[in-house]
C-alpha cells in the first residue's frame, strides 16, 4: 500500500497537518515512536488517579481558526479560562493579576499610581503589535531573495500593512522586535514587581534572559493567543493538554486518517531527489508519495535523512539552527491545596499562575546560572494548580500542580545530565515553593521531574528546546528554519516540515501544521478553500 502522506510524529502540529490533508481526500498515516500520541501536548497518568499535563501546560496560542475548521469542540475539546495570578514577594507582599483590565489597573495602583496610568498605554501598544503580527501567523513567509509571483505578492501585502502605520509606530515596532524586555518595560513602568510579572512571557522557553536583546518579541509571541475571543488570555484544556491532541486524533479518524503508535522512524527514503517513504526502526517500510515531519528540522535532517541526499550549504545552515534548551518541568500530585500566607484568603490567584521571582534582576541572575552551564539556584517558576478549575484530573480533594522552570541547560557544565543532577534540580524547585508555602512538602504525594534530557529523550525536542528552535529575530519569518526553505519545503522533493521549527514558531499553536498543509494541498493542486483565512496569492 502507498499512502498519499505519512506524517512523522503525532504531536499537535503533525496531527493538524494530517487532519487537513485527510479532509481534502488524501490517504494519510501518522506514525509515532511512543505508545501514546500528543508529543508535548500530552496528558498521562503516572501515579494512580492523577492526570498530568507533562510538558505543555496552558492553552491560548492554539488558533481558533483551526478549532473551527477541524470541529474540535465536537470532538471533545473544551478550553477553561483561568482567572488570574500573582507574584509573591520575598518579604511577604504580593502583586495580584486578574482577567479584568480595570482590576489589574487598580492592583497596579496599590504598588505604583504612576504605573497604573502607564498600564493603559502599555496595553494599547502591545495590542497594536499583536494586531500587526497575528495575520502573519497563518501565512507562508515570502522569500525576499526570490522573485516568484507568490513571494512578490506576499511582500507587497506585508508592505501594505506596514504603510498603514505611522512613522512613530514603525519605529516602535522595530524597537519592540529588537529590544530586551527589561529595556522595553523601563519605558513604561517603575515598580520592580510589576516589571517582573510582565517580563515573564519574554523568557518562557527561550535561552535568553530579560536583559537580552530580542527578548521583547518572545513576550509578543505569547500574547498572540486568545481564549473565547479575549486576546492574550490563557486557559486550561479540560482533562489536560492531551485533550487537544485527543480531539485532533478523533477529527483525523473521522476523516479516514490512520495513527500508528510504537512506530519510530529509522530513515526517510530518498530516490532521485524525491522521497518515496520511510523505514521504521523494526525494519517495516512504508511507501508514501509525501513524507511530512513534525520533528524539528535538526532531528529530521541530521538523524533521519542521508546527508548525501542534501546540499552541503543546507546541511550547514541546519547545523547552525539554534535549539538551546532552557526549561524544565515538575508535575506534582498533592494531597490538598497549599497555603501561601502572602495571599488573601480566597484569592483567585490560586486559579492562575504563581511566580516567586519579584524583580528582573533576580530573573537575570537565574539566567546567569544557565550561561554558566548549571540549572538556576533560585529559579523562575510558573506554578499552576489546574485542578482548582478542572477537577477531572485528580481524585476528589486532591490536586495537580504544574511547575514550569527557567533555567535548565541542555548540558550540565558541558556534560550530560545525570539522575543525581535531575533530582537536585527538582529538590531546588520544591525548596523554593516551600519557602513561600510552608508545609507544602507535606502535601506532596508524587513528583515527576523533567529536564532537557527527558524532554529530548521522550518528546524528541532537540536539546530540550520546547519551541523546536529559539524565537530570536534571526530565526523568524523567512529565516525559519533555514533561509530559502521557510515555505515548509526541503531540498528533497515531497519531504516537508510541519513542526514548530518552521514559521511562526513554537507553543501549542497549530499554525505551522496548518500552514504546511496549505502548501502541500496547493502543491497537489487540491482545494484550500475549506481553510479559514487561507490566502490565495497566485
Amino acid at each position: 500500500m502507498t499512502y498519499d502522506a505519512v506524517i512523522l510524529g503525532a504531536g499537535h502540529n503533525g496531527l493538524v497537518t494530517a487532519c487537513y490533508l485527510a479532509r481534502a481526500g488524501m490517504k494519510v498515516l501518522v506514525v509515532e515512536k511512543n505508545d501514546w500520541i500528543g508529543g508535548a501536548a500530552v496528558s498521562r497518568e503516572l501515579t494512580p488517579g492523577f492526570t498530568y499535563s507533562n510538558c505543555s501546560y496552558v492553552a491560548s496560542l492554539f488558533r481558533p481558526e483551526i478549532m473551527r475548521d477541524l470541529e474540535l469542540p465536537r470532538h471533545g475539546l473544551q478550553i477553561l479560562p483561568y482567572e488570574g495570578g500573582a507574584v509573591l514577594q520575598e518579604g511577604g507582599g504580593y502583586l495580584g493579576m486578574f482577567r479584568d483590565h480595570d482590576a489589574n489597573r487598580r492592583e497596579f495602583a496599590r504598588h505604583s499610581p504612576r504605573d497604573a496610568e502607564a498600564y493603559d498605554i502599555y496595553s494599547r501598544d502591545v495590542l497594536r503589535h499583536c494586531r500587526f503580527i497575528r495575520p502573519l501567523l497563518l501565512r507562508t513567509p515570502p522569500d525576499p531573495a526570490r522573485f516568484r509571483p507568490r513571494d512578490m505578492g506576499e511582500l507587497l501585502w506585508i508592505g501594505k500593512q506596514v504603510s498603514a502605520l505611522s512613522e512613530a509606530q514603525i519605529a516602535g515596532m522595530v524597537r519592540f522586535w529588537t529590544m530586551s524586555i527589561s529595556d522595553y518595560l523601563d519605558h513604561y513602568f517603575e515598580n520592580p514587581v510589576i516589571k517582573a510579572y510582565l517580563a515573564v512571557s519574554a523568557i518562557i522557553g527561550t535561552a535568553l534572559g530579560p536583559m537580552s536583546p530580542g527578548s521583547a518579541y518572545v513576550l509578543l509571541h505569547h500574547y498572540m493567543g486568545d481564549v473565547d475571543g479575549n486576546i492574550g488570555a490563557w486557559g486550561f484544556a479540560r482533562g489536560g493538554m492531551g485533550a487537544i491532541t485527543r480531539a485532533l486524533a478523533s477529527s483525523l479518524r473521522s476523516s479516514g486518517g490512520e495513527i500508528r503508535t510504537g512506530a519510530a522512524v529509522e530513515k526517510v527514503l530518498v530516490k532521485g531527489g524525491r522521497t518515496t517513504g520511510v523505514v521504521l526502526e523494526g525494519g517495516d517500510e512504508i511507501r508514501a508519495k509525501r513524507v511530512i515531519s513534525n520533528m524539528d528540522v535538526k532531528r529530521t535532517m541530521l538523524r533521519h535523512v542521508d546527508e548525501a541526499d542534501l546540499p552541503g550549504d543546507y546541511i550547514a545552515s541546519v547545523r547552525k539552527f539554534k535549539t538551546r534548551g532552557s526549561s524544565g518541568k515538575l508535575n506534582i500530585a498533592l494531597d490538598g491545596v497549599p497555603k501561601f500566607p502572602a495571599l488573601p484568603e480566597g484569592s483567585t490567584a490560586l486559579k492562575g499562575d504563581l511566580h516567586f521571582t519579584d524583580s528582573i534582576e533576580k530573573m537575570e541572575r537565574a539566567y546567569d546560572d544557565w550561561k554558566a552551564g548549571h540549572f538556576s539556584r533560585d529559579p523562575f517558576q510558573d506554578v499552576m494548580i489546574p485542578t482548582m478549575i478542572d477537577p477531572t484530573m485528580t481524585p476528589p480533594g486532591k490536586h495537580f500542580m504544574s511547575c514550569f522552570v527557567q533555567y535548565a541547560p541542555p548540558k550540565i557544565e558541558g556534560r550530560d545530565w545525570t539522575d543525581a543532577d535531575r533530582d537536585a534540580f527538582g529538590q531546588t524547585c520544591l525548596d523554593q515553593i516551600e519557602r513561600y508555602a510552608p508545609g507544602f512538602k507535606n502535601l506532596v504525594l508524587h513528583v515527576e521531574v523533567r529536564t532537557p534530557r527527558e524532554l529530548e529523550a521522550e518528546v524528541g525536542l532537540t536539546e530540550g528546546n520546547i519551541f523546536q528552535g529559539e524565537l530570536t529575530f534571526d530565526q523568524l519569518l523567512f529565516n525559519r528554519p533555514v533561509p530559502g526553505y521557510a515555505n515548509y519545503r526541503t531540498p528533497v522533493r515531497d519531504l516537508w516540515i510541519c513542526g514548530s521549527s518552521t514559521h511562526p514558531g513554537g507553543g501549542v499553536m497549530g499554525a505551522p501544521g496548518r500552514n504546511a498543509a496549505a502548501e502541500i494541498l496547493r502543491d497537489a493542486k487540491l482545494s484550500v478553500r475549506d481553510m479559514s483565512d487561507a490566502w490565495a496569492v497566485l
